[in-house]
């Protein structure tokens, strides 16, 4: 089965950053391997921008190099189609150095103009209100940034309004990958579009809910960035609450962008504050040390960014509640963390008990029927169920999977997340993206318990690489009487 390919009309993307590791690594592929599909359209241009001294032939030379690298297109027929519409320009986000050459290289008809900012947050207010000066938010421009938008919500806010000075709300795209993600989509369906699991979404049937975001790689050359965030902050902030969110809505009306994202943010507003009040009971936060990660010896977290100390956190489990009708008293258990024994995002639904049991099952009784939503990697849903084992001698049940592989089942392989998104932004669709409120009601929720930590004086928890991180975040929901998902494998 293939999907349908619809091609967009021409545009100009320009990716400011465009010499960046965000750059070569996902968007550059991605959008080859939209021109591949036979999506792009004349007179389509990409436009790489960054203060680097660069010609438009020594750009798509290192395009080139990332696409063999990243978008196993090595000698491939479409690749000199894709770089006849790469361009250059160098200039510089905080002077007046390349923006009149810049101008001159977007006058032209009134196409749609993407702006990407593949940049750090803090130059996200100047490029802005730079577009804005130099008349270059026209009609039909959009401006997409990625996270994180500002370090706590007071800073977001700053971007929120800078942003909003030049650009339409509807023109403002906050990207966030993981929504972009075919599973996460198809969560969206599997509620949505099927009549069996939504009358049995709600705290009668559901006895509680765990979100994984687990990393085998420590941070690598992301040290600088990551000690200035730290896994609240760079994972649970954006990712892990959207996920929630997507398992907690309430249906939406419809599948427009400002339905969805209305839905979304009921759903923000309605977290059971977390702060020094309940922030020892509810949160863990770890930092690895060295240990035994990916088949070899791996250093500490303090060796990966060659400092002393460090109190920033790799590791974080929440126990989250979620104060509505529809969800009270099940709770929202999260973790993420960097040196995990595996890699892998999922979603796990634990259905409840049955009341009564009528089979001998062992001593713990029969096992709850749970739904396991696997994000990355082989992305698909499996349903696991009670069954009888084949054969005679009584009734001998099995706790099996009903499993369903996207990559069996439809007989391709999932496009990246960035495709879907880059060409949803170019079209104006922003479903799958985030609304300032959305962003602003989600760092409401985080900054208290990062102030809360902060007052503690406590260090983050140990753990040793390649575990799951600190004794403490089995503990947290060991003690209700539950234990994380270990049917992943």
């Amino acid at each position: 089965m293939t999907s349908k390919i619809i091609k967009v009309d021409p545009f100009d993307l320009v990716v400011f950053g465009g010499t960046g590791d965000l750059a070569y690594r996902k968007l550059f592929p991605a959008l080859y391997h939209r021109e591949k599909a036979g999506q792009l359209t004349d007179p389509t241009r990409i436009i790489g921008a960054s203060r680097r001294q660069m010609s438009d032939e020594q750009f798509r030379a290192s395009v080139h190099d990332a696409l063999k690298e990243f978008g196993e297109a090595d000698g491939d027929e479409g690749v000199e189609r894709f770089l006849s519409r790469i361009h250059y320009q160098s200039l510089d986000a905080t002077d007046d150095k390349g923006w009149d050459d810049f101008k001159t290289l977007m006058d032209g008809d009134e196409r749609v103009r993407a702006y990407y900012l593949a940049t750090g947050p803090d130059l996200f207010a100047p490029i802005a209100k730079r577009i804005g000066a130099e008349g270059l938010a026209t009609r039909r421009s959009r401006i997409i940034v990625e996270k994180p938008i500002g370090h706590d919500g007071e800073s977001a806010e700053a971007i929120n309004d800078a942003l909003g000075s030049v650009f339409l709300e509807k023109n403002i795209f906050r990207i966030d990958h993981y929504l972009g993600k075919e599973t996460v989509q198809n969560l969206m369906a599997l509620r949505f579009a099927n009549a069996l699991l939504e009358p049995l979404w709600n705290n009668a049937h559901i006895d509680h809910v765990q979100i994984t975001v687990s990393e085998t790689l420590g941070v690598g050359g992301r040290g600088a960035y990551y000690d200035a965030s730290g896994a609240m902050r760079d994972m649970v902030q954006n990712h892990m609450l959207q996920l929630l969110c997507l398992v907690a809505m309430e249906p939406p009306a419809s599948f427009e962008a400002d339905a969805l994202r209305d839905e979304k943010l009921k759903v923000l507003k309605s977290l059971a504050p977390i702060n020094e009040s309940n922030v020892g009971q509810l949160t863990v936060r770890g930092q690895y040390r060295a240990g035994f990660a990916e088949g070899a010896q791996a250093g500490s977290y303090l060796d990966d960014i060659g400092k002393p100390e460090s109190d920033t956190e790799t590791f974080v489990a929440l126990k989250i509640g979620v104060a509505n009708w529809r969800w009270a008293g099940v709770p929202f258990y999260l973790r993420t963390g960097k040196r995990l024994p595996q890699r892998f995002s999922e979603i796990v639904v634990g259905f409840r008990r049955v009341p009564h049991e009528i089979f001998q099952h062992g001593a713990d009784g029969i096992p709850a029927n749970r739904l396991v939503i696997r994000v990355q990697p082989d992305e698909g849903i499996k349903l696991w169920l009670m069954i009888k084992d084949p054969g005679p001698g009584g009734m001998r049940l099995q706790h099996v999977p009903l499993d369903m592989s996207f990559a069996e089942a439809f007989g391709v392989n999932s496009p990246e997340a960035y495709e879907r998104l880059l060409m949803d932004a170019v079209r104006g669709n922003a479903s799958l993206f985030m609304r300032r409120d959305e962003v602003e009601a989600a760092w409401a929720f985080v900054d208290p318990i990062r102030e809360a930590w902060a007052h503690s004086n406590e260090p983050p928890r140990p753990y040793s690489a390649g575990t799951w991180g600190p004794a403490a975040a089995i503990a947290l929901i060991e003690r209700d009487g539950r234990t994380w998902n270990e049917e992943y494998a």
